[in-house]
């Protein structure tokens, strides 16, 4: 923007607008891929004449449609219709945008048809044998894929434990993963008696596995509870958990990202489904991201200082630039068992965000600003 030369008084309002529009274009969009479990040949459960793939895309557009309404977050998915789509190519979907966070909705099933309640899973190992079995499950639709030996070498769907020495490089972007499905799991406690939240777990997903940003896996209820199920397939019960799924999507962004989102109220088109089926037959929309302008005039607040997290993890590193991909000053801190290492440290937000798009481009695409205050972190 352009300021006007003038009576100062004038002059002064656009400057303030200048930088008001700065603060504003710093932020890029915010992208959310969806991904609805199963599809095409590809049924998941079906019990009592609910069928998983169909519970799955409804419950993601309406999430997809709830978010598309709010400012700044672009949502793509990994398909919008009944179409069946390879475990590695709903990661790549997110991958090829850089998405902010990937979320894969499914529902859960048990021989036991008083299984009830929703769970949240991030990547990860477990001895828990229920949440193996759940993971079993989903990752066995990878014999459906033409060539799956070849493209998941050495992964054997029938025991997810052979993923064991494909989780290395995970912890990268677990405590982000961790604080999602967090969220997920208190907004649907949020929604009562309706939903039982089953709480966060671990469990290695193929889907998950794959793909390079915060992400998690949502067991939206157990089709197979004669309950549960229907509520899944009714258009209430849908409705609820959309809301749910949309509403914690944006408490991340707000955390995480520093927006200044607020909660969606609970109302839907019902006809909502039938329309997005029949608007868009491509399984990925073709979506234009805008980059926001560079702006080389310096934002300062001398109050705050501003870092870059680029990840969390349980080994304790030298922090030399041979251990960060060649990045310099960077600097380490423990909580807990856990170590966390920044880069950059500076009072300048232009500056920072620069900073932030070369650790980006180190491969660090997790990577997110952090402020602090006298030494203490804030939002």
């Amino acid at each position: 923007m352009k300021l006007f030369s003038g009576i100062r008084k004038v002059q002064f309002g656009f400057i303030f607008m200048n930088v008001f529009v700065l603060f504003s274009q710093s932020n890029p969009k915010f992208k959310v891929t969806l991904d609805a479990g199963h599809g095409g040949k590809d049924y998941g459960a079906i019990y009592n004449g609910h069928i998983e793939k169909n519970v799955a895309l409804a419950v993601t557009l309406k999430v997809g449609k709830l978010l598309e309404s709010q400012p700044g977050i672009l949502v793509n998915y990994t398909r919008k219709t009944d179409v069946f789509i390879d475990l590695i190519e709903r990661a790549n979907i997110a991958n090829r945008i850089n998405a902010s966070v990937f979320v894969s909705m499914h529902c859960n099933a048990n021989k036991n048809t008083v299984a009830d309640g929703t769970e949240t899973y991030v990547m990860g190992m477990t001895k828990n044998a229920s949440s193996l079995a759940v993971a079993k499950a989903e990752n066995e639709v990878v014999t459906m894929e033409k060539d799956y030996k070849e493209k998941y070498k050495g992964f054997d769907p029938k025991s997810p434990e052979t993923m064991i020495g494909l989780t290395v490089l995970q912890e990268e972007y677990m405590e982000n993963s961790i604080a999602l499905a967090s969220k997920v799991e208190n907004y649907f406690e949020n929604i009562g008696k309706k939903v039982r939240s089953g709480g966060v777990k671990q469990a290695p997903y193929m889907v998950l596995h794959k793909a390079s940003m915060p992400r998690v896996l949502i067991e939206m209820g157990f089709i197979s509870n004669p309950t549960e199920g229907a509520k899944l397939d009714s258009e209430e019960g849908q409705n609820e958990i959309a809301h749910a799924i949309a509403n914690a999507i944006l408490s991340y962004k707000k955390e995480y990202f520093g927006s200044s989102d607020t909660e969606i109220e609970k109302t839907i088109d019902k006809p909502l489904v039938e329309k997005l089926k029949t608007e868009n037959t491509k399984t990925v929309p073709d979506k234009t991201i805008s980059t926001p302008k560079k702006d080389s005039e310096p934002i300062v607040n001398s109050d705050v200082v501003y870092k870059i997290q680029l990840s969390i993890g349980t080994r304790k590193l030298e922090t030399t630039p041979s251990n960060f991909k060649g990045l310099k000053e960077v600097t380490r801190e423990s909580e807990g068992k856990s170590y966390k290492y920044f880069y950059g440290n500076t009072t300048d937000f232009n500056e920072i965000k620069e900073l932030l798009k070369t650790a980006k481009s180190k491969g660090y695409s997790s990577a997110f600003i952090i402020t602090l205050k006298d030494g203490k972190r804030i939002k």
